[in-house]
């Protein structure tokens, strides 16, 4: 095992701006398991298979959230700019922007910074923070 540090072991800055860019756009996908599922089926008041039916996509052996014909994700209001189940958002969501995807180089985290307004900026998260976000799951 290597003692190496990471690039970023001074650490990084981000702040959440509010501005749902992570939500809209081109098509992708939120992967979400049982749990999640669940809760946010609890917090819209309908069970599991309901809400599965209605919200849910399978990608292979995995599930995904829907998205609007936009690429919107389909718990995200445009008109108010956020999203409508935040208290029970998926792991990917509460994890952005310290994504494996986006740590990999300083180059990739400078293009997170260019395409999110809240990366790079703000609150500075410790090496032990980030790591935590990042390891939650591998995008």
């Amino acid at each position: 095992m290597s003692d190496a540090k990471p690039w970023y072991a001074d650490g990084l800055k981000f702040t959440c701006s509010q501005c749902g860019d992570c939500c809209t756009g081109g098509a992708g996908y939120v992967w979400t398991n049982a749990e999640e599922i669940a809760g946010l089926a609890a917090i819209l008041d309908m069970d599991v298979e309901t809400f599965e039916d209605h919200y849910v996509r399978k990608i292979g052996i995995r599930k995904s959230l829907k998205e609007f014909p936009n690429g919107d994700c389909v718990f995200f209001d445009n008109e108010a700019r956020k999203c409508t189940v935040y208290s029970a958002r998926p792991r990917q969501c509460k994890t952005w922007p310290f994504w494996d995807s986006n740590l990999r180089t300083p180059e990739k985290w400078k293009e997170t910074c260019e395409e999110c307004p809240g990366s790079g900026k703000g609150k500075l998260y410790k090496l032990e923070a980030i790591e935590k976000q990042r390891s939650v799951m591998r995008i």
